[in-house]
């Protein structure tokens, strides 16, 4: 007979990925024991099948965990062990030439690894979003098409910076997933690095021999370099891992074969949750591995998977993350989503591209035509073609899904709260530009396949085209092409891809050698800039690195007056003195938090101490807009409302650029309060204020405004601020000690750039007077060309009154002259094998011709019509045919006019019923008209 004790038992041994909920096993428990104390004898027939029912009880009871309180969960459990919790960094990367998106959880502490800068807290815990779409890590073409890939994702992860290393990592990893999640020991497997000969690497065996202490050896698994040894890159710190796997399949499958065969093989039923990355080696440009001076620990767990996990799912779309948006998307469609068709890959594209895009957006990185700016609008687009190919969405929709995406996700990452409307904005706007570029694209196809086709086979240089210029996607193209019976010549489109990516390959900076280190063990560079012009330093390191084939290189000081760009300021010019020579540095950059000074030649040998002296004059110019920047900005949000945040800027010595949020064009009168506004602040020579080295809570309890998608120091923060919180923000520019420095400020221009933001570019001091004098120059040039009137803004409007009438008047006069042209050319109609033709010399442009043939191919059934005409001297051609004459003949008039055009050394094309030429010998017009009639009557 089974006893109450046994009952839970039994439970216990059916539960699936995580164990059963304890107030749910009381329950069953208190039921079955008066069950068995009432009824004990009469349910002994019972008791046979009572097994079966206890695995159906179990396995409804269980109760899934919500992705918020799982998130939650990760984050305490660490700060009960000393880690301090740090936000996310932003996706985008703005200071990392080798990265233009945060890919890992690592990124924002790659600096600490690179010893580039102290480490402020030894243990450290957060979640990090992250985008994988370019480089190695590229998983935007798999992203919909299974269930686990994602652009955007979240990785959560602890971090041990010279502190403990793998037996707390280890042990800790396993209470959390077994203990706290309550995951079930018996389906999860580990893997630790089996060596490798050829690299010199010895086996983990100080991870193995912990391991053996928590979990059977047989769920231990040796992996090779590929899977189990971690490597920022081709240099730089790297060490062993070791892997969590865990078995989601059913018991049967789990029967059938082995988890522990099933591991790094690939198969989604048994998949890689947790990876604790041991890192304890520094790898030179050589190949050579030597020991780091301090051993780190950097874990990272898929978020998403780990969700899949607890809440008993079989894909990560299933969850409580995704599901939202794909019953969203099938109540918008009407089309259900689970059938495994390609409606349920368009659902999977499009909740996972709206994360991307949204984040990416909320970061400050607008789509665009360039850098990461082209990566979003890629993803974009690729998720709109989804809904318009296979949801049948033909009007922008994605937008919509906003509002759902901010009440899941806003709460632990307000910048999307804050952002919200300028993300629905943005978002449709480019859903509208990009529905257009389908029907353009669709269009050039259409008349592509005007033309004949080699093997029925379009050619990869036009669908390359489409894509490159038009933005089309290629597999649009391929399954239109299909439609038609016809293939996309796909390695002549990979070759234009393979030659583009060189070509961006080429462009980027590639260190040639290792970091020459003349100061081991100074971590950080110390910047005096705020208060000196010149300082005494020292080199610490320096290399050779390879820009664009040009050789430059890189100069690390232990203390620099120059400031590195960032913040939308540019970096500093100047001068390192030495006895050995000077060094002339022509920029200043931030790689992740060091400082470069970037130089095109170094003395030899390389001199250690030197006196390091930035450009004074392009410093003070610089200040002086970087402070009436923040001006401005103050001035916009008092004048336009507070919704006119910063979303970029540009600061250098010649003028200022501010991107800001606002959906309509700023009116002149609003200019002038700007102006107004900034210039009387100037006027009043205010006194910077400036606190440094405050918490960044300090900061925004002073009111400081702190930008979306900027990284700022949690303890070491820097507010500079006018006229007290008129102007106050967290910045670490250079500023001008007193407003009075700047001179005078003016808006040149004021422009959109994308979907709800604007731009408005000024000047200061000198470049203000020049602008200022440049237009009074052209107001008196003006002036002395009406002879002085004495109303010159009344002698302009008569003037521009008196070209309008003659215009009206020419263009009546031309269309006079056009028709009674046309009147002529019907007059020379002549039939040729039925076919209507005309043909004839004109002097005429380009316009009047093209005008003529299609007025003419309404008067004129069957037409032929070719015009052979001269304008300035120079020689064009137009062909007209009808439409039937099209069809029945088998003629194309960009064929024909291929032809002609060889007789006035020119070239030229268009479509089956019309096209046009130009050439360089006008001697040759009377030809043309001699070989159209030729032709005209094959």
């Amino acid at each position: 007979m089974l006893t109450p004790f046994g009952f839970i038992n039994s439970i216990k041994s059916q539960k699936k990925y995580t164990n059963t909920g304890i107030s749910a096993n009381i329950f069953i428990y208190l039921l079955y024991t008066y069950v068995y104390t009432h009824f004990v004898t009469k349910l002994m027939k019972i008791n046979l099948i009572l097994p079966i029912i206890i695995k159906k009880i179990s396995q409804n009871l269980y109760i899934s965990m919500k992705s918020a309180d799982i998130r939650q969960r990760f984050i305490k459990y660490f700060e009960k062990r000393g880690h301090h919790v740090v936000r996310s960094a932003p996706m985008v990367v703005k200071n990392d030439p080798t990265l233009m998106f945060t890919n890992a959880g690592m990124n924002q502490f790659k600096d600490i690894f690179l010893g580039n800068i102290p480490k402020k807290h030894k243990r450290v815990v957060n979640t990090q979003k992250c985008l994988r779409v370019s480089g190695k890590h590229n998983d935007l073409e798999q992203v919909g098409h299974d269930t686990y890939h994602h652009t955007m994702f979240e990785m959560m992860g602890n971090w041990s910076f010279g502190d403990y290393f793998k037996k707390e990592a280890i042990h800790w990893a396993w209470e959390l997933l077994t203990k706290e999640y309550n995951i079930e020991s018996e389906r999860l497997y580990v893997t630790v690095f089996e060596g490798d000969k050829s690299a010199g690497l010895d086996p983990d065996n100080e991870a193995y021999d912990i391991w053996k202490t928590i979990v059977a050896e047989s769920r231990i698994l040796h992996g090779s370099k590929k899977d189990n040894f971690w490597e920022m890159g081709d240099t730089g710190p790297c060490g062993p891992c070791s892997e969590i796997h865990i078995d989601i399949r059913d018991d049967d499958s789990r029967k059938e074969k082995k988890g522990s065969e099933l591991v790094n093989k690939e198969y989604p039923g048994v998949i890689e949750i947790w990876n604790l990355v041991f890192i304890e080696f520094n790898r030179k440009t050589d190949g050579m591995l030597l020991p780091l001076p301090e051993k780190h620990v950097d874990t990272g767990m898929g978020f998403e998977r780990l969700c899949m996990v607890l809440q008993g799912k079989r894909s990560n779309y299933d969850t409580d993350l995704f599901k939202p948006y794909t019953d969203r998307l099938s109540e918008m469609t009407s089309k259900p989503y689970g059938k495994g068709n390609e409606t349920d890959v368009a659902m999977r594209v499009v909740a996972d591209h709206l994360r991307a895009i949204a984040f990416a957006i909320a970061d400050g990185e607008l789509p665009s035509n360039t850098g990461a700016g082209y990566i979003i609008r890629r993803i974009l687009r690729r998720a709109s073609r989804y809904g318009y190919t296979f949801l049948e969405m033909s009007e922008p929709f994605i937008y919509e899904l906003v509002p759902l995406l901010v009440d899941k996700m806003g709460r632990h990452f307000p910048e999307l709260s804050a952002q919200k409307d300028l993300i629905s904005k943005v978002i449709k706007q480019e859903e509208q530009m990009f529905l257009k570029t389908l029907a353009t694209g669709i269009n050039k196809f259409e008349n592509y396949l005007d033309k004949e086709l080699e093997d029925n086979l379009i050619d990869g240089n036009f669908a390359f085209e489409l894509f490159d210029t038009y933005g089309f996607p290629v597999d649009l193209t391929n399954l239109m092409a299909k439609e038609k019976g016809l293939k996309v010549d796909m390695e002549g489109f990979n070759e234009n891809m393979r030659k583009q990516k060189e070509r961006s390959r080429a462009a980027s900076v590639k260190p040639s050698a290792d970091w020459i280190e003349l100061k081991p063990g100074i971590e950080e560079t110390k910047f005096t800039g705020y208060d000196t012009l010149e300082s005494k330093a020292e080199i610490i390191k320096y290399r050779k690195v390879n820009i664009k084939q040009r050789s430059l290189y890189h100069i690390v000081l232990d203390k620099t007056p120059f400031y590195a760009e960032s913040g939308g300021q540019v970096g500093d010019r100047g001068v390192l003195q030495s006895e050995r020579g000077n060094i002339n540095i022509i920029d200043t950059q931030k790689e992740n938090e060091l400082t470069i000074h970037v130089a095109e030649r170094l003395p030899e040998p390389v001199p250690e101490k030197v006196i390091a002296s930035i450009d004074k004059s392009k410093r003070l110019l610089t200040a002086n807009n970087h402070s009436a920047t923040h001006l401005m900005h103050s001035a916009l949000r008092k004048v336009i409302g507070d919704h006119a945040q910063q979303k970029g800027s540009l600061v250098d010595e010649k003028r200022l650029r501010f991107d800001f949020a606002h959906f309509e064009k700023t009116t002149p009168e609003q200019v002038r309060q700007i102006e107004t506004i900034v210039n009387e602040k100037i006027r009043q020579n205010i006194s910077l204020e400036e606190h440094r080295d405050i918490s960044l809570d300090k900061a925004r309890k002073m009111g400081a405004i702190a930008l979306f998608g900027e990284k700022y120091d949690e303890l070491s923060a820097r507010v500079v601020s006018f006229d007290g919180k008129f102007s106050s923000e967290l910045c670490g520019g250079t500023h001008v000690e007193r407003t009075g420095q700047i001179g005078f400020f003016k808006i040149v221009s004021e422009t959109a750039i994308a979907a709800g933001i604007r731009r408005i570019e000024a000047v200061t001091g000198y470049e203000a007077e020049k602008y200022i004098n440049k237009k009074l120059e052209t107001l008196d040039r003006v002036n002395n060309i009406l002879k002085h009137p004495k109303d010159l803004k009344k002698a302009l409007k008569q003037l521009v009154e008196q070209n309008e009438s003659l215009r009206k008047k020419a263009e009546s006069l031309q269309k006079a002259k056009t028709s009674q042209i046309k009147q002529e050319l019907l007059g020379k109609l002549q039939k040729i094998n039925d076919i209507g033709f005309i043909g004839a010399r004109l002097t005429v442009d380009a316009k009047t011709a093209k005008d003529l043939a299609f007025e003419l191919k309404q008067k004129v059934d069957d037409l032929f019509l070719v015009l052979a005409y001269q304008h300035n001297n120079k020689p064009g051609i137009a062909v007209m045919l009808s439409d039937t004459i099209v069809r029945s003949k088998n003629f194309h008039a960009g064929e024909i006019v291929k032809e002609l055009a060889k007789e006035i050394n020119g070239s030229g094309g268009g479509q089956p019923f019309f096209a046009t030429a130009g050439g360089k010998n006008p001697q040759g017009l009377d030809n043309v008209i001699n070989k159209a009639r030729e032709i005209a009557g094959r």
